[in-house]
């Protein structure tokens, strides 16, 4: 068996990236994958611009005995027009241009105001710090400054931040297309009925779930039959178009499990048998050319091999470039975990925090069959394929669930 970092590594290893570029409006942005390097065209703010409510002065004019005459007001979108005379302020709002020879925002709780109209007069009641309550123009971003990196996979600031330098477009890596199947002669659909030894189908339910939060394009080829003909039908059929053949079932070497031998007669096996817990018989090759990734058919294995080694994959081949790397968190084990080495072992958790750092405890049952020890968790207990037994009390590594499955 390959250890699950080896298989990671031929994995990601075999994958190439998309390349192929398209442009979709800003709106449509969120979760596709930024193909050139921005740089700022224009600054941020692009003027100076005040911080807050208050006053607009020149410091020099401190202190007014008698206060500073108001000269105008100054609002977001409406400035004060022409260049303060000495001895005048204007009131100024959030976000409103700093008028010509201004230097300082003095906020209106520290300013004493008398009288009214063309008699107002404006005294602070300390001294202004020079640039005081004023956002400088580029203080945020400047011109020619690097926003974004190609490869990065845009979030909501991102595109905020776009937006905020007026661009209405931007130019992205097209999605991958994912072929997603399951097989098994014993498989039905939810709602329909149920004859004796056959069971619903979820994992294609699961994974779509996944998929739709890397933003791929999905096309659903349903339950195909433990056939080898047929089997073989549907994979020739998914490589053309596709960019990735994802199957959940009939990895195994069961008599049933004809996923391996049709690759292996179609295909080509890269990698087969990982020693990972649940998950062991994971399968990656090609088909055409378009990667084949083969899933356990139990619940709980197609996900912690899709979220361990699928989703590596797809992430490359999306042409996304992040830096990441996995939060481990230490904690104190409630109780006793049972572990043979051999393998990496992936228990489904629930992590707390508490006054010495973190503790952990399983969702019960780590059966690869029981999907609801994934359900009622939000963590990974990640034990490294060398360790044994753990005792209550004693350090593990937590791998708290992301996005990807919250």
């Amino acid at each position: 068996m390959l250890s699950l970092e080896e298989a990671r590594d031929r994995l990601l290893a075999a994958v190439r990236s998309v390349t192929e570029r398209e442009t979709v409006p800003l709106r449509d942005g969120l979760d596709r994958i930024l193909a050139e390097d921005l740089l700022a065209a224009r600054a941020v703010p692009p003027a100076d611009n005040s911080a807050m409510d208050g006053y607009a002065l020149r410091g020099a004019d401190w202190p007014a005995e008698g206060g500073l005459a108001l000269a105008g007001t100054a609002t977001a979108g409406a400035p004060f027009k022409g260049t303060l005379p000495a001895g005048h302020c204007v009131r100024i709002m959030t976000g409103a241009l700093i008028p010509d020879g201004c230097d300082a925002v003095i906020m209106q709780e520290e300013c004493e105001v008398t009288g009214q109209g063309c008699t107002t007069r404006v005294r602070p009641v300390r001294a202004p710090r020079p640039g005081e309550n004023i956002r400088r123009a580029g203080e945020d971003i400047a011109v020619g400054a690097g926003l974004l990196d190609a490869g990065r996979r845009l979030r909501p600031a991102d595109l905020g931040l776009l937006a905020s330098l007026g661009l209405s477009a931007v130019e992205v890596l097209r999605r991958p297309r994912v072929a997603l199947l399951s097989t098994g002669s014993e498989l039905r659909e939810p709602g329909e009925p149920l004859a004796e030894g056959q069971i619903y189908e979820s994992n294609r339910y699961l994974l779509t779930a996944m998929l739709r939060r890397l933003d791929v394009a999905i096309t659903d080829l349903g339950i195909c039959a433990d056939t080898p003909e047929r089997l073989q039908a549907v994979l020739e059929s998914a490589a053309r178009g596709h960019d990735v053949v994802i199957a959940s079932g009939g990895v195994s070497v069961g008599e049933a499990d004809h996923t391996r031998r049709v690759l292996d007669r179609i295909g080509r096996v890269n990698a087969y048998k990982v020693a990972m817990k649940p998950g062991k018989p994971f399968t990656f090759g090609t088909l055409g050319e378009a990667l084949f990734l083969g899933l356990p058919g139990n619940p709980v294995s197609a996900t912690v091999t899709f979220h361990q080694l699928a989703l590596p994959a797809l992430r490359h081949l999306a042409g996304e470039r992040s830096e990441e790397s996995p939060l481990l968190v230490p904690a104190r084990a409630d109780a006793p975990l049972r572990k043979k080495p051999g393998r990496a072992d992936f228990q489904r958790a629930v992590l707390f925090a508490d006054g010495d750092g973190h503790r952990v405890a399983t969702t019960g049952s780590q059966g690869s069959g029981v999907l609801s020890s994934v359900t009622r968790a939000n963590a990974f207990i990640r034990l490294e394929a060398e360790r044994g037994d753990v005792a209550a009390g004693d350090t593990v590594s937590v791998l708290p669930f992301d996005r990807w499955l919250m």
